[in-house]
Order: structure tokens, then C-alpha cells, then sequence
């Protein structure tokens, strides 16, 4: 973890609060390049009635744009949440230099909580993780969302 790592986690958790205001599952994520944010996203599955609609792809996608170039080189992604297969895969695919990642996801998380797919050395790109930052604060937003949801539907 390096110095700036709190700092745009604090600003992924901001996305994800936007997630969580809109009943979305609260993730949010900041795509990073030279210490300046260049695209920011929250889970949008729901309102855009999209499995993919994630905030690891979106973020991803404004930063393919942002740079245009598809290739997001050098660029570090900051996401809520253990990413899961899907948007690991896009990270590996988008060439990113280095994930950051807060709480872990048990049920579909792609770093070691459900399956790990950044164990095994890649035969193109290599991503640096690291996990578990601001994890607590990360894991009481999904955690307030899940009970709220509960709530709601009775249970």
C-alpha cells in the first residue's frame, strides 16, 4: 500500500455511496493515472437492467475513453469491493498496472475469496493487488445495504 492508496479508496467509497443511494449494491470505483483520477464509476446493473453493468467495467470503459486508448497502461484501479471474474478478466484485458481493493466478496470475489484468478503468473500482463484496504469501512457499506434490503423485503 502506498500513500495515496486511503486517499482514492476514500474516493471509490464516495462512488459507492452514490450506488447505495439509488439502491444499487454499493460499489464504487476510480481509475488512477499519475496520481489524478481519470474516470469514476458505481454499480449500475439495476438502472441500466445490465449484469455488466459493474463499476470496475464502467470505470474502465471511461478510462479507455478518457486516454483513448484501450490499453489503460499504467493506471491503477481502486474498487469498494473484491472484484469478481468478470471484471478481473476486463482488468487483465484492459492491460491496468495495479488493482486496489477494499472488502472481501466470498460469494463471487476473483482474488482468493471465491476463486483467484491473479495467483497464477499471466503469459501478456501481470497486475499488482492489493487487497483489504479500508476493508471495514468498505464491507459496513454492503453490509448496511444487505440488512436495508432485508428490511425491505421482510426477512
Amino acid at each position: 500500500m502506498n500513500d495515496h492508496d486511503e486517499a482514492f479508496m476514500r474516493e471509490a467509497i464516495k462512488e459507492a455511496k452514490k450506488a447505495f443511494e439509488v439502491e444499487e449494491v454499493p460499489v464504487g470505483s476510480v481509475l488512477v493515472l499519475g496520481g489524478k483520477i481519470i474516470a469514476r464509476a458505481h454499480n449500475q446493473v439495476e438502472m441500466l437492467k445490465d449484469a455488466t453493468a459493474h463499476a470496475e467495467m464502467l470505470a474502465l470503459t471511461m478510462g479507455a475513453s478518457a486516454l483513448n486508448n484501450w490499453r489503460l497502461l499504467d493506471t491503477t484501479l481502486y474498487v469498494t469491493i473484491e472484484p469478481c471474474m468478470m471484471c478481473a478478466g476486463a482488468m487483465y484485458l484492459s492491460r491496468i498496472m495495479r488493482l486496489v481493493w477494499g472488502a472481501r466478496d466470498p460469494r463471487q470475489g476473483a482474488n482468493g475469496s471465491f476463486v483467484d484468478l491473479f495467483e497464477k503468473s499471466h503469459p501478456i500482463h501481470n497486475i499488482e493487488v492489493t487487497p483489504d484496504v479500508l476493508s471495514i469501512e468498505c464491507g459496513a457499506l454492503m453490509q448496511e445495504f444487505f440488512r436495508k434490503r432485508r428490511e425491505k423485503n421482510g426477512r
